[in-house]
């Protein structure tokens, strides 16, 4: 176990630890898992370390701190890091992803400047509103759906091996169609998919697919967040099959998550079509997350 100020790659050993401290902490933010900051490891160069009862996290490639995990308050650590990473960063240091709670902790002091970061703001949904479709505002999501289930198809959870194979070869085939070697970004993103499903029993992930004509074409993989709320970190499906995005997101939802009340379904980085699709949901709520660096 690293102690501040010395960091060390995250691995797979340090999932308990991660575990139990952000389980304790309830966050609400996408962000704080383990699973997000395991599978995206490559892609932001995920360093972290203990300083006294707080865990530091930092993105060093994006050169940036997350919001100290552990028991308030959380001033003390969050000066401390803030310091260290301007002793590397200069004065651009900063913590990013930072939700209300830490907001509140920090506003009494004139040290920080505070900046809401609307691109990474968490869309969070009732349960019962994705799995009913009630009401006219999702006739257009009820028809996307209808016409989908017109066609044979099988829903079923992520277990076996053979599962996850079949989950594993519909990433191969979007990652080709997107042309994820030609953009860094989309690379990134399908090695975080792969990370999720070859890990997938490791870091204790649900899962659910759809299966047309022997093949999947579809599937879905999340996690309890906190008491009330799971996330859905990762959702692929062959956009050209009409619907599909609608069933595997109604499906998933209906068979693992009725018994959660909310389910977030994380940020649309300020891409417009993503925006666009996560707002056609309805989004209960916003989680908001923000910025936060010293005044200089």
């Amino acid at each position: 176990m690293p102690k501040f100020p010395e960091f060390k790659n995250i691995e797979l050993m340090d999932k308990e630890l991660f575990k139990k401290a952000i389980w304790e902490y309830q966050p609400e933010t996408s962000d704080i898992t383990y699973t997000n900051l395991f599978i995206w490891r490559a892609h932001y160069d995920v360093l972290w370390t203990q300083y006294k009862d707080w865990i530091l996290v930092v993105y060093e490639r994006a050169g940036a701190g997350l919001p100290p995990i552990g028991p308030p308050s959380r001033e003390e650590p969050t000066r401390v890091f803030l310091n260290h990473l301007r002793a590397i960063y200069g004065e651009e240091a900063r913590l990013e992803r930072a939700d209300k709670t830490l907001v509140a902790e920090l506003s009494a002091s004139p040290d920080f400047v505070i900046e809401s970061t609307r691109d990474h703001f968490d869309y969070v949904y009732r349960s019962e509103d994705l799995i009913k479709l009630a009401g006219r505002k999702y006739d257009a999501k009820r028809n996307h759906l209808n016409m989908f289930r017109k066609n044979p198809f099988t829903y079923r959870p992520i277990i076996t091996y053979q599962d996850l194979t079949g989950c594993l070869e519909m990433a191969h085939r979007w990652c080709s169609v997107r042309k994820c070697d030609e953009n860094m970004d989309m690379h990134d993103e399908y090695l975080a998919v792969i990370n999720a499903l070859n890990y997938f029993t490791e870091l204790d992930l649900t899962g659910g697919l759809i299966e047309i004509n022997g093949k999947v074409e579809a599937f879905t993989i999340g996690e309890p967040l906190n008491k009330d709320t799971a996330v859905i970190h990762v959702e692929k499906a062959d956009s050209e099959i009409r619907g599909l995005y609608a069933a595997i997101n109604q499906q998933f939802v209906e068979h693992a998550w009725s018994s959660v009340p909310c389910i977030n379904r994380e940020q649309d980085l300020g891409e417009p079509h993503l925006r666009k699709a996560k707002e056609s949901y309805y989004p209960d709520h916003m989680v908001e997350k923000y910025r936060i660096r010293f005044k200089s």
